[in-house]
């Protein structure tokens, strides 16, 4: 009898290569996405951007810039068909971990009101609501408000 080992998601660090997949997860599940040029732009500014992979397939992917003893989490996304596995927070783990070997001291994040599952796990990883920022994101119909989260790290 012989066990077949389940895939281990696999981090690695966003290419250029890899933004048309990121581009499309993005379009997948959000109505007003980053576009490919977002992407990129991050890549060339030197932010932290990292894929999470399942075997071949890219399932998830994080922005994060770290400058002057904070970070600013500024995408967090796991593709439609492999959310609430587990891998978001597997995703936020690592870049809690980068910011603090980046030296920042806290890490800030904005999110939708709409968004329940992520506020959610950021209060699993122990974010505080501190502020709101009114009109931020562009919705369907107008704009919607960004709720501001802050971790001590």
């Amino acid at each position: 009898m012989s066990a077949v080992p389940s895939e281990t998601p696999q981090l690695a660090p966003m290419r250029e290569a890899d933004l048309a997949q990121v581009a499309a997860i993005e379009r997948n599940i959000y109505t007003h996405p980053w576009t490919r040029g977002n992407f990129a732009d991050a890549l060339r500014a030197g932010y932290h951007c990292r894929t999470l992979h399942l075997g071949r397939e890219l399932i998830g992917y994080f922005v994060l810039m770290v400058a002057a003893g904070e970070a600013h989490l500024l995408n967090l996304s796991i593709a439609a068909a492999h959310q609430r596995r587990g891998h978001g927070g597997a995703l936020l783990g690592q870049a809690l971990a980068m910011a603090r070997q980046g030296g920042a001291l806290s890490l800030f994040l904005e999110v939708r009101p709409s968004n329940l599952a992520a506020i959610a796990l950021y209060a699993q990883f122990g974010f505080r609501r501190i502020a709101l920022r009114r009109g931020y994101y562009p919705a369907q119909g107008g704009r919607e408000d960004a709720l501001v989260f802050s971790l001590a790290l």
